[in-house]
């Protein structure tokens, strides 16, 4: 019989709070095979990441990925690492506090939380620490602008998996997506001029997404759609012709086929035929990390001027800029309407102190 959970303590008087729960993919704790170790076997593991049979896929995992990718993905993660650890849970964490303190400027005083889909801090653990903390209504905002289902469905999967397990849950909402947010792709066009304003555009825009397995988009993932959608609305915003800018995408694993133009292969082809410099963006990815700061900043630039490409400019990500961080605030506001989020909102005193008292007159614990 399964056993449903319930907060450590529960009062009738505790006002009524909603929590922002930013949801990023997750890092390993530090750039070492030990590591690199669990946090791949959660990662691979997960069916909507590895779409092939159990039976298939956990020989090859268990007995080759599992012993050969950890010490080689060390050394990248070693390659980028910070003072302050990994780039992702750092720029994560200054963007949730970026958050936190913009909704205060705006007069919402909401929790705001963040969560890893893989690795620590847990999603399971944190809606915990929220549950205990008496949040009543909780919207999560996975960090990933184009819905993807190994990306945003899955960060949904833990959510509703953990809850599933709660006696008194709470109201819950979640962000689909904001790839057309005008908001996002106002952030990313001042992103692009303010690299623009340090030097001259480059002879091309190059808007490199993660890639997914081609057969996700045959079976109806949106993610490719939302993709092309993103780069040509943040073009139309910078006023480029169709000629300047194009879309790739990277990081792709194993033999199958993957969304294309594959990201370095293009770089290539783009120095070969004569383009001499490049910009490059990636839309895709809300904060640098070991696929924007090695495979791009690194793997791509070396490819690129290696094929004959002369200068290579690599934009970052948005990471907590402050137009990212009030395009966050413009979706939490949407997508939060209704709720309780500012001071005075919700039962004042008087009227949660009435409710406790009726609670133990009617013989709750005091």
């Amino acid at each position: 019989m399964q056993r449903f959970s319930s907060p450590s303590a529960f009062r009738h008087d505790a006002p009524e709070r909603t929590a922002i729960l930013l949801v990023q993919l997750g890092t390993p704790a530090a750039p070492t095979a030990a590591a690199l170790r669990p946090y791949l076997r959660e990662f691979l593991s997960d069916p909507r990441v590895v779409e092939i049979p159990r039976l298939i896929w956990w020989p090859i995992l268990h007995g080759i990925i599992l012993n050969t990718r950890p010490a080689r993905s060390a050394q990248k993660y070693a390659s980028v690492w910070t003072p302050e650890g990994s780039p992702l849970m750092s720029h994560s964490l200054h963007q949730a506090e970026g958050l936190r303190k913009e909704l205060e400027s705006r007069g919402l005083r909401p929790t705001v939380a963040l969560a890893m889909r893989y690795g620590e801090p847990s999603i399971a653990g944190v809606l915990r620490e929220l549950r205990d903390q008496g949040l009543r209504r909780i919207l999560v905002l996975p960090l990933y602008p184009q819905y993807a289902g190994s990306t945003t469905a899955t960060a949904i999967d833990a959510v509703t998996r953990e809850m599933s397990g709660w006696r008194n849950l709470p109201e819950l909402r979640w962000v689909r997506n904001f790839h057309d947010h005008p908001a996002y792709i106002e952030a990313l066009a001042d992103h692009v001029r303010a690299a623009w304003a340090k030097r001259p555009p480059a002879d091309k825009l190059v808007m490199s997404f993660h890639g997914v397995p081609r057969r996700t988009l045959d079976l109806g993932d949106p993610y490719h759609c939302e993709c092309l959608v993103t780069a040509r609305l943040l073009a139309e915003r910078l006023g480029l012709p169709r000629e300047r800018w194009g879309v790739t995408f990277q990081s792709r694993f194993g033999k199958a086929e993957w969304l294309q133009p594959y990201t370095e292969p293009t770089l290539v082809e783009l120095a070969a035929s004569g383009t001499r410099s490049v910009d490059l963006l990636c839309p895709g990815f809300v904060s640098d990390c070991l696929e924007t700061l090695e495979e791009i900043a690194i793997e791509a630039r070396h490819a690129f001027i290696e094929a004959g490409g002369t200068e290579f400019n690599y934009l970052g990500c948005l990471n907590d800029g402050a137009p990212f961080i009030s395009a966050l605030a413009d979706l939490v506001v949407a997508h939060t309407a209704g709720w309780p989020m500012a001071p005075g909102e919700g039962p004042d005193a008087t009227s949660l102190e009435a409710r406790m008292q009726r609670a133990r007159a009617l013989g709750a614990p005091a």
